[in-house]
């Protein structure tokens, strides 16, 4: 059957950091509460679309694999924050690659999305529908920001991960999936009227991220360790087999809880949420690069990721990673700097919820 292995990897976060003290200036909060929370120091706003950050995502993972966008069978983008609805985000990071011969679609699936994307991709390429994919997660979910609710205006960052999965002989990529949706817990996470309403033809749109972080934890922590289980199961593995492990960025406090439910060590977590907060489908692939770029990931490792998003969405799996831990080279391509500020960036969405900027925020 065969197998589907990364070869290459990339990331872009937005150059503009905010820090948990520039969200006090508009926010009633602080450093100390935010981090006390959640384990996030700053996070990344974004002055580009979603297509574009995956664009660069995708740029960076073909030259991480010595491959072209010719290469391509499939161009994959999971996102909750696509500029359209039709056609597909994926659509035009297929064009801006060059992906002439490539099958392109979004998947929506909240912060999961990339993980059932790489399952989605991977069992293609093992079923011999196409030889190789591009995976993306991206998120511009500042746009989606009540700034009046502390409790999660503060907990999302922007950024985009990616990685090229290719048909191999050798025994690597993801090995194992889990995946489920908990039922009736729609109303935890949700953004309401963030698509085709009725509402929306009346201009009464309403931005607003609805959070219910203690029903959250509680089921988050609960579905990743049983879907860890049976990921380990199906891949005839137990807990200490694992090498590296690699969960979803959404709160610390949820991290070391997974840890002690599964009785892994915490040194070997990849935890980066302090620097990039949650980038809902773009958190996974971006830990993951984080890791590759620091050396962490060997040849052969076995590495467990784990997933929750908004629906309540869920999944685990195991990648045996291949030989391939350097990239082969690295893409010149850019995305201009940003040259203003959080003042100017956020105007509109500031004015949007009454947020006065000439005074409270420098």
């Amino acid at each position: 059957m065969g197998f589907a292995e990364v070869v290459g990897w990339g990331r872009y976060l937005p150059p503009l950091i905010v820090s948990n003290d520039d969200l006090s200036e508009f926010v009633d909060t602080s450093d100390e509460w935010i981090f006390s929370r959640t384990g996030i120091r700053q996070r990344h706003y974004s002055h580009v679309s979603t297509g574009k950050m995956a664009w660069l995502a995708g740029e960076r993972a073909l030259a991480a694999a010595g491959r072209t966008a010719q290469d391509l069978d499939l161009v994959l983008l999971g996102t909750t924050t696509s500029e359209d609805l039709c056609p597909s985000t994926a659509s035009y990071i297929k064009n801006e690659l060059g992906a002439d011969h490539a099958a392109a679609f979004d998947l929506n699936a909240a912060c999961t999305s990339w993980f059932y994307g790489l399952t989605i991709a991977t069992d293609m390429i093992r079923a011999g529908t196409i030889e190789r994919a591009l995976v993306m997660g991206a998120e511009r979910l500042s746009l989606a920001m009540d700034w009046n609710k502390r409790e999660s205006c503060c907990l999302f960052g922007d950024g985009a991960g990616a990685v090229v999965l290719e048909r191999s002989d050798q025994e690597s990529g993801l090995m194992a999936a889990q995946m489920g949706c908990i039922p009736n817990t729609r109303e935890a996470l949700k953004i309401p009227r963030w698509g085709i309403q009725p509402q929306l033809h009346r201009n009464e749109l309403y931005l607003s991220l609805d959070f219910d972080g203690s029903t959250i934890f509680k089921r988050a922590v609960t579905a990743m360790a049983m879907d860890c289980d049976k990921a380990l199961a199906n891949a005839g593995l137990t807990i200490e087999d694992i090498d590296l492990f690699v969960p979803h960025q959404a709160n610390i406090r949820i991290i070391e809880a997974m840890s002690r439910k599964l009785h892994f060590p915490m040194e070997k977590v990849v935890v980066c949420v302090d620097q990039y907060a949650n980038t809902s489908a773009a958190s996974i692939p971006i830990a993951l690069c984080e890791a590759l770029e620091s050396g962490r990931v060997k040849a052969g490792m076995r590495i467990l990721v784990a997933t929750f998003g908004a629906g309540l969405s869920h999944g685990a799996g195991v990648i045996h990673w291949g030989s391939k831990i350097t990239v082969t080279k690295r893409s010149d391509a850019l995305i201009p700097e940003y040259q203003g500020d959080l003042r100017t960036l956020m105007a509109d969405s500031f004015a949007y919820h009454g947020i006065l900027i000439k005074d409270k925020i420098r």
